[in-house]
């Protein structure tokens, strides 16, 4: 039996086991279930506190698991990263009251305490780290620190508690696919490892389809070049093709824009729920 790590509770474990149910695999009906069992593909869920999830996960006693990439570098643990997600992103970064951007000689209160001393480290710069449990906007005002080193999505925390970020960010996280270091993997790992990169690249995508006249076939190519090269079939229409191709999905609106302004007519977008490439 295949056992997985995932995130218990917050939004992480909602969209941790939404592309787990994308990649074909059940998850838990009730929240409060520590673990839940998939017969159908021999796995078995275990739902944990997600900065314990990379040590469970080093340890070798569960087998693969999905943190985040701050996480994962905080906890020390024997785990690496095999791919990112794309989804739970923000960024990790210093915080103080506007003005100072001062780090060396000061007092730095984090939650990830080792997180932070690899940046010192690595960054040759001597200060005091204050290591807190949760939240730490509140430790320059209550006098135990100068500065914060915390994870940021939008900034609005910070604002409302008188600081600002300064310097630039000491790591861009995200949700994150995980195993422990030098593991082999079999044939369930394999599997699972590619469902949920299917469902990454899926998300990422869709599909554009078009006609557009034969003329300006090469120009809908170069805007549209796909994976590997888009599909080109014959129209009734005479000198016209339809084109098939793969398409970011962030940059589809633009592509359809250019697409229009060359000829291109009948342009359809269809999203891609899985794939295999």
């Amino acid at each position: 039996m295949l056992k997985v790590a995932l995130p218990n509770k917050g939004s992480l474990a909602d969209s941790a086991a939404q592309i787990m149910k994308e990649a074909g695999y059940r998850q838990r009906s009730d929240h409060r279930d520590l673990s839940f069992i998939d017969p159908e593909n021999g796995v078995e869920f275990y739902y944990l506190r997600p900065r314990d999830i990379a040590t469970y996960v080093g340890s070798g006693e569960l087998t693969i698991g999905i943190t985040g990439r701050d996480l994962l570098q905080d906890s020390g643990a024997a785990a690496v990263e095999i791919m990112g997600l794309d989804f739970g992103k923000s960024t990790f970064r210093l915080a103080a009251r506007p003005g100072e951007t001062n780090v060396a000689g000061t007092r730095i209160a984090t939650a990830y305490p080792k997180l932070v001393e690899n940046f010192l480290k690595t960054s040759g710069i001597d200060a005091l780290i204050v290591p807190l449990d949760g939240a730490v906007e509140s430790a320059i005002k209550l006098g135990v620190a100068d500065v914060i080193a915390d994870v940021v999505s939008t900034g609005s925390t910070l604002k409302q508690a008188g600081l600002e970020v300064f310097g630039e960010p000491l790591i861009s996280s995200e949700a994150i696919l995980i195993e422990r270091s030098g593991a082999t993997r079999d044939t369930k790992i394999e599997t699972l490892v590619r469902r949920i990169n299917s469902v990454v690249i899926a998300r990422q995508y869709v599909l554009v389809d078009y006609d557009v006249p034969r003329a300006f076939l090469n120009e809908a190519c170069a805007l549209t070049p796909g994976l590997e090269s888009p599909t080109i079939s014959p129209l009734q229409k005479a000198d016209w093709v339809a084109v098939r191709a793969m398409v970011k999905r962030n940059q589809v609106h633009g592509v359809m824009d250019e697409l229009w302004n060359i000829g291109a007519r009948g342009i359809l977008v269809t999203d891609i729920h899985s794939c295999r490439l």
